[in-house]
């Protein structure tokens, strides 16, 4: 099964690539939505909930903005150039996730006062909770597409490979006649009723056996 870049980035140098690109990032962000609908209920703007919340925004919005340059620097840039994108299931689903962090990190401008300066604790409160379905939403759809496999849509790849290094066995071992092969096989039956009765066989009888144009026995 060929596979996304968003998988093949996850399922390379395991497990530092799946913790350092899905469990640290969805962890700040599940506790970010969690203690959002705390605060959202209970409407407690203090206390170890509350500091919580900004914490996991701050560190996850600046958290994504160094994935984010990373990913662009030696993944999304060099693909674009060589051509190399895996029909747009690839393309969605890289840039799904991508996109899912770009939420996060306007969290994390206006947890630093960047944005939003004049909504009161409510309305910033609301932007964290859109932001956070909006990560949510771009999120789950960079693992559906990630998880698809992309020669759905024609994708050529490992397949392709494997195919073309089986023809070249193929050819390298040249094409077997069916005469040849029941020539063979009488041989083999031959050289085993020798056997059984005891007889010695000659050495010449390898030399007999029909060879390919390469040189090797069938």
């Amino acid at each position: 099964m060929n596979m996304t870049h968003y998988m093949q980035l996850l399922a390379d140098n395991q497990p530092w690539n799946l913790l350092i690109f899905m469990a640290i990032p969805i962890v700040l962000a599940e506790t970010l939505a969690i203690t959002e609908l705390y605060i959202l209920f209970t409407r407690k703007f203090d206390g170890f909930v509350y500091h919580l919340n900004r914490f996991s925004g701050t560190t996850v919005g600046l958290y994504f903005i160094g994935i984010i340059a990373y990913l662009m620097m030696t993944a999304v840039i060099p693909v674009t150039k060589n051509h190399e994108w895996r029909t747009v299931i690839d393309v969605v689903a890289v840039g799904s996730y991508l996109i899912g962090g770009l939420p996060l990190i306007w969290i994390a401008l206006q947890e630093f006062g960047f944005v939003n300066k004049a909504l009161d604790q409510m309305g910033k409160l609301k932007i964290h909770a859109i932001c956070v379905a909006l990560f949510l939403v771009f999120g789950h759809i960079a693992m559906i597409a990630g998880m698809l496999d992309p020669s759905l849509l024609g994708y050529k790849g490992a397949d392709g490979h494997q195919m073309g290094v089986a023809s070249a066995v193929s050819a390298d071992y040249g094409y077997c006649d069916p005469a040849m092969h029941g020539d063979m096989k009488a041989i083999h039956e031959k050289m085993h009723q020798q056997m059984m009765n005891g007889v010695k066989m000659p050495q010449g009888n390898m030399k007999q056996m029909p060879m390919n144009p390469h040189g090797h026995p069938y």
